[in-house]
């Protein structure tokens, strides 16, 4: 069964920085695009940031812009979202996904595996 990790999630003081990092585990992803999402309490699933398959297309949420950047390492099979200048309104879990395509997407029902999350908490 496919599964993703996420790691990297805590609590950082606004203004702080966080790096996630998403690791599928039993099939490597290279062929695939990710994405990064996250839904906050009382809130719906929100996408973050995707990227394609080789990287080199990337597609951001205007409330992130300029502060998060995605990434992948095909070689490690791991995709990054390093986050900066966090604000309390980052505050919500955030999961990995994954697309049996190459091109990205920010429609979250695209994707077909996810992980369970992480938890970033944001202190103001």
């Amino acid at each position: 069964q496919v599964q993703l990790l996420e790691s990297g999630g805590g609590l950082v003081q606004a203004g702080g920085s966080l790096r996630l990092s998403c690791a599928p585990s039993g099939r490597t992803f290279g062929s695939k695009a990710m994405g990064w999402f996250r839904q906050a309490p009382g809130k719906e699933r929100e996408c973050v940031a995707v990227i394609n398959w080789n990287g080199a297309s990337t597609l951001y949420a205007d409330s992130v812009k300029g502060r998060v950047t995605i990434s992948r390492d095909n070689a490690k099979n791991t995709v990054y979202l390093q986050m900066n200048s966090l604000k309390p309104e980052d505050t919500a879990v955030y999961y990995c996904a994954a697309r049996s395509k190459t091109s990205a997407s920010r429609y979250d029902y695209d994707y077909d595996y996810w992980g369970q999350g992480t938890r970033v908490t944001v202190s103001s």
